[in-house]
């Protein structure tokens, strides 16, 4: 499918998410007509399963490894990990990351034996320029609940929140809230929390609280960066 061609909803093959663009210019004209497909709104029944992703990347070989880790809602416990390796097969352009991470994300996600009932990005969902970030592009490639929360400020604009646990602001683009600044522990630096896919803000800040009880960031994303850090270093020293 070109991306100048309309879109609806039927037309819409999870398969094109994963593919390749051609340019930095089509994958910006994609992610513009995909954002209309991004549904902010509750889509999702009882969480009992939760899984975060995460990718790095091998500094000398440009060689990735992506992970997906499964776990226990209620408890946080790990169920499942998932690693891979790859090669980046999109460039480094801001605002783009999600074409380089995004198909072996899915493929980690896929990998495992479970099928979650959440996805937890350490990302962005519609609080990026073109309002599709790597939450949206994976929640609409595996039409799976998700959320992104981002450890900085991708765009728009926030107050501070107030320093107790829970507080937060809105994150605006003039009129536009795109997602929130969260305080999920008091005195901490806050996160940034955005709808990726059937998802509303409300729901993905109430989750992310939930899934940071001791923490800054939430358990799904220190899991999934823990498991990435220790396959990249098997590969280093493979």
């Amino acid at each position: 499918m070109r991306p100048d061609q309309p879109l609806t909803r039927s037309s819409l093959d999870p398969a094109t998410l994963l593919e390749v663009p051609a340019s930095a210019q089509a994958a910006e004209a994609l992610q513009r007509r995909w954002a209309g497909q991004v549904l902010a709104s509750d889509d999702l029944g009882p969480v009992t399963t939760v899984a975060g992703v995460d990718v790095a990347y091998h500094e000398s070989s440009g060689e990735l490894v992506a992970a997906a880790v499964l776990l226990d809602a209620p408890s946080l416990t790990v169920l499942e990990e998932v690693t891979l390796r790859d090669h980046a097969r999109f460039p480094y352009v801001p605002g783009l990351f999600s074409f380089r991470e995004c198909p072996p994300v899915a493929r980690a996600v896929q990998g495992l034996s479970r099928r979650p009932d959440l996805i937890v990005c350490d990302g962005h969902g519609v609080a990026h320029p073109r309002r599709f970030g790597l939450a949206c592009h994976l929640g609409l490639a595996l039409n799976i609940p998700t959320i992104g929360c981002g450890k900085t400020r991708l765009t728009g604009e926030d107050t501070v929140p107030g320093l107790p646990r829970g507080e937060w602001t809105p994150l605006l683009d003039g009129p536009e809230v795109l997602g929130a600044a969260l305080r999920t522990q008091s005195g901490v630096r806050p996160v940034y929390v955005s709808v990726g896919h059937r998802v509303s803000l409300p729901t993905a800040l109430a989750w992310v609280l939930r899934l940071s009880p001791r923490y800054r960031l939430p358990e799904t994303t220190r899991a999934a960066d823990r498991l990435v850090r220790r396959a990249l270093a098997e590969v280093s020293h493979a």
